[in-house]
């Protein structure tokens, strides 16, 4: 590695030396990953170029297992489906579980990268698409080979046991359920305490964002199957028009947020597709509408689905439909709850990251309406302390031009979506090792 790499990867893991105190700018931590850079961007580089569909992470997971034997590792794999579980016992103390997730997007990449993913393949819904890890999985994995090695060459800096699981479909919202039902916490030691970042489209690259309770929501998906009398478009009075009770229907459903939910509670309710019709003279005896739910409190949650159920049925009745054609609502499965850091971990990794990287890199950030299944580990057992944390990833030249007026930054999922992936692998495995040696630290 050329000296001036050495250096920014350095200055990546370090910035804001300044206001960062002194007994944290030269250790061990901070130098090790400098050090492991290299071969983790390898590993990222591999990792981008190959992504694979939920459920389908099997070469992922290969890789990922056979790297964690190499450091000592005790591994499992096919826990869930394609899940791996690393294990390394040393000694007495806590239990800790870091978490990374392993699956692409059905995404077509245009980011113009030299290692961009040229993989295509066949959806669970029969689509045929480009594969890219647009939400920055392929982040996440390195930072956690890094976070692994980093803290099996520190082993006799803690002591404990590290659980460190890389998850299959999170984008689907069923992994984590699915290791957990597999004996995630029964066939392996259970944790006190869950760990896990997320790279950030919001925030400049190297940047921290930490937040208490809830960062991000509970995520829904609800089918509405409107049924109706079809006919001749000229003769819409012998008809039950299916499209104007759908219309009917999109346009109710607003009061439920405007009307019904404390502006207190956030909420959204978001039809993303209304499909019905074959012609444009036929009224069909059908139309689909798809909509996204999105919450934080139980209660919410339950009011809204509950709500478009309702509103749904009470449209056609005002529509005059009998009762054999009523609306069919489906609550789709691979419901995401809400992901809910505890007090005490969100306040141990904001100290943590905020004496290692000074306070101008730490952030208390928003909660999101994304969904991420981590939430899963700590409602599994809510004695458990957990917290997710978010690594920048913007550019820094991107960033700026943004304040400046410039040209609006890809979001997380877009095929445009090109992390500074250098500045999230370093912090990401600088602060997940940080935090993991305060959880284990000895006496």
């Amino acid at each position: 590695m050329k000296e001036t790499k050495m250096l920014r990867l350095l200055l990546l893991a370090g910035a804001a030396l300044a206001t960062t105190p002194a007994a944290a700018q030269d250790d061990a931590v901070r130098t090790a990953t400098a050090r492991a850079m290299p071969q983790l961007m390898t590993l990222y580089r591999d990792l981008h170029a190959s992504p694979e569909l939920s459920t389908r992470e099997v070469q992922t997971a290969a890789k990922l297992a056979k790297l964690a034997r190499a450091e000592g590792f005790a591994v499992t794999e096919k826990v869930g489906g394609t899940g791996v579980v690393a294990v390394l016992e040393n000694g007495p103390g806590p239990v800790l579980l870091l978490r990374a997730d392993m699956d692409g997007l059905p995404v077509t990449e245009a980011t113009g990268l030299p290692f961009a993913s040229k993989v295509r393949a066949t959806t669970d819904e029969g689509r045929e698409s480009g594969v890219m890890h647009a939400c920055g999985h392929d982040t996440h994995m390195a930072a956690w080979v890094g976070t692994m090695r980093n803290l099996k060459a520190m082993r006799g800096q803690w002591s404990g046991t590290l659980v460190m699981i890389a998850q299959p479909a999170e984008e689907k919202g069923l992994g984590a359920k699915a290791m957990l039902d597999d004996g995630l916490y029964t066939r392996f030691p259970k944790p006190q305490h869950v760990l896990a970042f997320h790279d950030s489209a919001s925030l400049k690259a190297g940047q921290l964002g930490v937040r208490r309770g809830y960062t991000m929501a509970n995520v829904d998906s609800v089918d509405v199957l409107v049924k109706g009398v079809g006919g001749h478009g000229a003769a819409p009075a012998s008809t039950k028009d299916p499209i104007v009770l759908g219309a009917r229907i999109v346009g109710a459903l607003q009061t439920l947020l405007s009307r019904e939910i404390d502006p207190q509670n956030p909420a959204v309710v978001t039809v993303g597709s209304f499909a019905g019709g074959t012609s444009h003279n036929v009224i069909g005896d059908e139309a689909t509408l798809l909509i996204t739910v999105r919450s934080y409190a139980p209660e919410v949650r339950k009011h809204l689905l509950d709500g478009i159920a309702r509103i749904a049925r009470g449209e056609a009745i005002a529509a005059g439909m009998p009762e054999d054609r009523m609306p069919v609502v489906t609550i789709r499965d691979g419901f995401t709850p809400a992901v809910f850091n505890t007090d005490a971990m969100a306040d141990r990794v904001e100290r943590v990251f905020t004496s290692r990287f000074g306070k101008d890199r730490v952030e208390a950030v928003p909660p999101g309406m994304v969904g991420e299944d981590f939430s899963r580990f700590w409602l599994a057992d809510e004695t458990i302390e957990s917290a997710l944390f978010w690594v920048g990833g913007v550019p820094a030249a991107k960033w700026d031009a943004a304040k400046a007026g410039g040209a609006a930054l890809p979001s997380l999922h877009s095929a445009t979506w090109a992390p500074d992936a250098e500045a999230v692998v370093s912090t990401a495995t600088e602060a997940m090792t940080a935090a993991a040696l305060d959880v284990l630290k000895k006496g």
